[in-house]
């Protein structure tokens, strides 16, 4: 008896099988549970994908660029001067019952000189006086507050909003909700030079929202393209040959797909290959500073952290949608010990790139509807580190983690510069006037960004998540 061929899209699955036996409603459920990509939409009222979608309101901001400086920079070494610190160095502080994560003695005072900066007369720290040529531009929170002094968590709680499971990081969140202004781009890039920062890539992660929208990892130590981007340029195959092979894959990917219906992780794999074949010609642009003048490179400076300063400007340009910039790898700005020889190497290394990123972008007419951020992910006691077997080297001249009370800054994007908001007490121990936590550094992000904190949300599991969980509010006395 002879039988018609059979086209593979009339093949039955398992799934398909039983959907066909009676059982779709009750597959539809368990698709649910155990695909929860499947029919996602965004709280936008658009299809989760890679394209711009609208805001649920009008922001002042449409990309970001966050600086992190990894480890924990010391507030009252930075943004937050302590007169009566430095006043009463040496000496017992009154207590304050505060938990710290180490035992800490005398009060510390800060080895550097702050200084007046900007119309705004903001006190900036000596270490950053390119930084402080933008002070007009910038919010200086004071008063940021996290919920433990250990490094993993409090990453995590800066950048997924979450400290010990698994959640979207900002990034994530901000592209589920924009999209990309560039396809050809991911829409949020990390750049890390050497290696992963504490933590590694969990940081940048997409967890339950689709794998698409992820962080994708620059190890910015490498100055050429094709060692930036590995395997960015194909040399055995023309674009004809690529493309070509690229529509068949997508053939059979989507006939594959076809009775699963939205597998979000096939999505994302459809959606890498092809973004992949995008990238070779706009992110070998991108990422090719040799196209930049001499002047631009004059203004930067030619130290890592500088090279991934301009890069950062380069994809904001091209529609780039989040940049996190971390310093290096580890937590460099950890100072148990020698915090003076520690944070004023570590400013030397970035601050004339975190300067000229402000002047270029607000040259370039770019600051209007960038949103910058620096920030550690908690800052450091203004008492001294008493020697622990294992924890420092004993030197007594460094400070311990401290998540009561840090200092953050925000500039261009909407916000209102030249202002300081909130205060920590008169040591810089915890935050005592108008506390910002980080739920509602997120919520204002958010906000910035055109977007309701609360309303962005993503089923999953049987409820609905947000970036900030069931907390945070926006800080609207920082806002233009």
């Amino acid at each position: 008896m002879h039988h018609p061929a059979v086209t593979l899209p009339e093949v039955l699955s398992r799934r398909s099988f039983l959907e066909r036996c009676g059982m779709g409603f009750g597959m539809l459920g368990l698709a649910g549970l155990a695909n929860p990509g499947l029919h996602a939409e965004t709280t936008l009222g658009v299809k989760s994908s890679m394209g711009a979608k609208s805001s649920h309101f009008k922001g002042k901001a449409r990309r970001v660029i966050h600086l992190f400086a990894n480890g924990g920079p010391s507030q009252v070494d930075t943004f937050d001067p302590k007169p009566e610190l430095t006043r009463l160095h040496g000496k017992p502080l009154p207590s304050t019952n505060l938990k710290t994560e180490r035992q800490t003695g005398a009060a510390f005072g800060s080895p550097f000189a702050f200084a007046k900066y900007g119309q705004s007369g903001i006190d900036v720290s000596e270490i950053f006086p390119n930084v402080a040529k933008s002070v007009d531009e910038m919010v200086v929170i004071r008063s940021m507050q996290a919920n433990v002094p250990n490094h993993e968590p409090s990453l995590m709680l800066m950048n997924c909003g979450e400290a010990r499971l698994p959640r979207p990081s900002l990034g994530s969140w901000i592209n589920y909700g924009l999209g990309t202004e560039n396809e050809n781009l991911p829409g949020f890039v990390t750049l890390c030079a050497g290696g992963y920062p504490t933590g590694g890539a969990p940081n940048w992660q997409s967890a339950f929202l689709p794998a698409s929208l992820q962080g994708t990892y620059i190890d910015s130590k490498h100055t050429e393209v094709e060692k930036l981007i590995e395997n960015v340029r194909n040399r055995s195959l023309s674009r004809e040959q690529q493309r070509s092979q690229l529509d068949l894959l997508a053939t059979l990917n989507r006939m594959h797909q076809a009775p699963r219906a939205e597998d979000g992780q096939l999505e994302a794999r459809i959606q890498a290959f092809e973004l992949a074949y995008r990238m070779q010609m706009e992110a070998t642009d991108a990422f090719d500073l040799s196209k930049e003048p001499q002047s631009m490179h004059e203004l930067y400076g030619s130290s890592t952290y500088s090279r991934q300063c301009m890069i950062a400007r380069r994809l904001i340009e091209r529609g780039v949608r989040f940049i996190q910039l971390w310093h290096s790898p580890g937590q460099p700005w950890d100072a148990h010990d020698e915090v003076e020889a520690n944070h004023r190497k570590l400013a030397r290394e970035s601050d004339q790139g975190t300067g000229a990123l402000l002047l270029d972008l607000k040259q370039r007419g770019l600051l209007d509807d960038t949103l910058v951020v620096w920030s550690g992910e908690f800052g450091r006691t203004p008492v001294v580190e008493l020697p622990m077997p294992g924890s420092n080297s004993g030197k007594v001249n460094g400070r311990d983690h401290n998540h009561w009370g840090f200092s953050a800054w925000m500039a261009g994007g909407g916000v209102k510069g030249g202002t300081i908001h909130g205060a920590t007490d008169e040591f810089g121990f915890k935050a005592v006037e108008n506390p910002v936590h980080v739920h509602d550094l997120h919520a204002t992000i958010l906000h910035l960004l055109g977007m309701d904190h609360e309303k962005l949300t993503y089923r999953h599991a049987g409820r609905d998540f947000r970036l900030t969980d069931v907390h945070g509010k926006v800080v609207k006395e920082i806002l233009a």
